[in-house]
């Protein structure tokens, strides 16, 4: 397995930021996130099985992290930094109910940390002093995957360019139709599910698509 410190998330203009749908058959999957990252440029993987046995998401992991690696794409593990650190992935995306922020960075010192903000500056401010990667904002548009609680604004992620270094990450029902805005307010990533998962034509397609809108912005 490739080493993950040699796997990172970096921000060339605004990337795609794939999520895995929250039940996956990891060996049938595999062949579908293979066909999406032949299809174009990916950051990074988020491995997002809610509710998942530890031993789930292991098997996942271990079918899925070759493939990103074969793409110089980067692997996340959502919710929980000590089994990112105890598999090998390149890094942890933690909610703010994730367990302890400071603790997972002093783990991960080597790997990455994402950490969610919701529409939050003074959540968002608290991370990017901790250390973290990278910040999450949203959700910025209806979206089927999860409950709706926090709504982001276009303005937050025109402050956060402005003011901070650290990339963005933009979440929540982002398509290729509505995702411009989010470009050009300054969100270095779009993570996205059904957008690439659910396209009609194919997570390839899904890919395509989303990079098209983003290279159009």
């Amino acid at each position: 397995m490739a080493n993950a410190a040699s796997h990172g998330v970096s921000s060339a203009g605004c990337r795609l930021y794939l999520i895995t749908p929250p039940r996956i058959d990891p060996a049938a999957f595999r062949d579908h996130l293979a066909a999406a990252l032949d299809a174009g440029d990916v950051a990074c993987l988020q491995l997002r099985l809610k509710d998942a046995a530890a031993d789930d998401i292991e098997r996942a992991a271990e079918a899925l992290m070759p493939v990103c690696y074969a793409h110089d794409v980067a692997f996340i593990l959502n919710d929980d930094a000590k089994l990112a650190h105890a598999l090998g992935c390149d890094g942890a995306h933690l909610g703010q109910t994730d367990g302890d922020h400071e603790g997972a960075r002093a783990l991960l010192k080597d790997s990455i940390l994402g950490i969610t903000c919701h529409a939050s500056r003074h959540l968002a401010m608290e991370a990017g002093e901790l250390g973290a990667d990278y910040v999450a904002f949203g959700a910025f548009f209806p979206t089927e995957t999860k409950d709706t609680v926090h709504t982001a604004g276009i303005d937050l992620l025109e402050w956060w360019s402005e003011m901070m270094e650290i990339p963005c990450v933009a979440i929540g029902g982002i398509t290729a139709a509505n995702c411009g805005p989010l470009v050009r307010a300054g969100a270095d990533f779009l993570a996205v599910v059904g957008a690439v998962w659910n396209h009609p034509d194919g997570p390839a397609a899904g890919v395509r698509a989303m990079n098209a809108a983003i290279a159009a912005a």
